[in-house]
């Protein structure tokens, strides 16, 4: 593209997902006040199926494809994902170009009670939408009712408020963007819950060939929160875990070095295999590999087999 045309970011149509685009539009503004910003909205195969299980669907990216399909067209110049819905495959064509600072990675508890996780009632009905969250759950506290839940953030917060579900787990990252922190009963600690990979962050997707608009968005790259991801991406991406099993990681970065922990489990059997790997930064995608490969060697693939049945 030339310096002179306006660029355009595109977006999910959801409330969360508008604010998180306008947070990069923002940004972008404050970087570059003579050049214009615009936003797209676009509805992506996710948000026409609001009540399927994500399971049920039967195919990645059902929240970025028709985003991707914008860029690749030239109808939008930037998309704006949240990174957990982003698959490790990538057309060629495409590139994660930036990824601004992360949110908190953590999973929530909202209970209409205001009762913590240890204190919930035996047969509470919890919901989420998650695989990954129902298993660690149940880890927990397999006395629960555990209900699958979608929809965005306001319809899931109402189906709490209005009696139908004793609570819900969500990220806290998005209660903390839409400015409802208060809502919040329990943050989950990340070693009875480790999120998804992604959780928290967002990513900032080009074309791979446009070098004006990937120099745009690197003023927004946060270095040590990118190289959290590829480590999880690389982990997820090795495990051939894109079919939604239970698979969790996160990558923290300290000074120049990075510590990955990540986590399978078995839908059905609820077993659970963790492990632990570390490095430098430069060596992020190394780092993810290597842990993948090592639950890989304990039995990993039959618990991801589990998914798929």
């Amino acid at each position: 593209m030339t310096e002179s045309k306006k660029v355009i970011i595109g977006s999910r149509g959801s409330r969360l997902a508008v604010l998180q685009a306008k947070f990069v539009l923002n940004k972008l503004e404050q970087a570059y006040p003579d050049i214009e910003f615009s936003l797209s909205r676009i509805t992506t195969t996710g948000d026409h199926n609001p009540e399927t299980p994500l399971e049920r669907m039967g195919e990645e990216g059902v929240f970025v494809k028709e985003l991707e399909q914008a860029l690749l067209r030239n109808q939008i110049d930037i998309a704006v994902h949240s990174l957990k819905d982003m698959p490790t495959d990538m057309a060629p064509a495409l590139v994660l170009a930036a990824v601004p600072q992360r949110e908190d990675a953590r999973d929530v508890l909202i209970t209409a009670s205001g009762r913590s996780l240890a204190e919930l009632a035996p047969g509470s009905s919890i919901g989420t939408g998650s695989a990954r969250r129902a298993v660690e759950l149940l880890s927990q506290r397999p006395d629960l009712d555990v209900r699958t839940l979608r929809g965005n953030v306001d319809t899931r917060l109402r189906k709490i408020t209005s009696g139908e579900l004793d609570g819900a787990i969500m990220a806290a990252a998005a209660l903390i963007r839409l400015g409802w922190q208060e809502r919040v009963t329990e943050y989950l600690s990340v070693e009875q819950f480790l999120p998804a990979v992604g959780q928290g962050a967002l990513g900032i997707e080009t074309k791979a060939d446009d070098s004006y608009i990937i120099k745009l968005v690197s003023k927004l790259d946060h270095q040590p929160s990118h190289a959290g991801i590829l480590a999880e991406r690389a982990f997820l991406k090795a495990l051939g875990g894109g079919c939604r099993a239970p698979i969790a990681a996160l990558g923290v970065v300290s000074g120049n070095s990075l510590e990955l922990k990540g986590m399978v489990a078995g839908v059905n059997s609820r077993h659970f295999l963790r492990g632990q790997d570390k490095g430098t930064i430069s060596s992020a995608e190394e780092i993810g590999q290597r842990l993948a490969h090592s639950l890989l060697e304990k039995g990993a693939t039959k618990l991801i087999a589990e998914a798929k049945a």
